[in-house]
C-alpha cells in the first residue's frame, strides 16, 4: 500500500512528464503546471511538505517548489 501523501505522489508524477526536457525548463514547466491547475491549498501544502522533508520528492519538484515560493 502507498501512504505517500496525494500533493507528493501528483507533483512526481508531474515531473515524469517533463524529464525529457532540460531541469530548468522542467522545473518551471511543473510550476506553472501547479499554478494553473492545483488549487492553492494544495501547493501550499507541498510547499510546507518540501520545507520539512525533500526524500520522496523527485529533484525537479524540489526545483519547481522553489519556483512557486518566488
Amino acid at each position: 500500500m502507498n501512504t505517500m501523501p496525494p500533493q507528493i505522489r501528483l507533483a512526481n508524477d508531474i515531473a515524469v512528464q517533463f524529464h525529457h526536457l532540460p531541469a530548468g525548463e522542467a522545473a518551471k514547466a511543473i510550476a506553472n503546471h501547479m499554478r494553473m491547475f492545483w488549487d492553492p491549498r494544495m501547493r501550499a501544502d507541498l510547499v510546507t511538505r518540501a520545507d520539512s522533508s525533500t526524500a520522496d520528492l523527485d529533484p525537479l519538484v524540489v526545483e519547481a517548489v522553489r519556483i512557486l515560493r518566488g
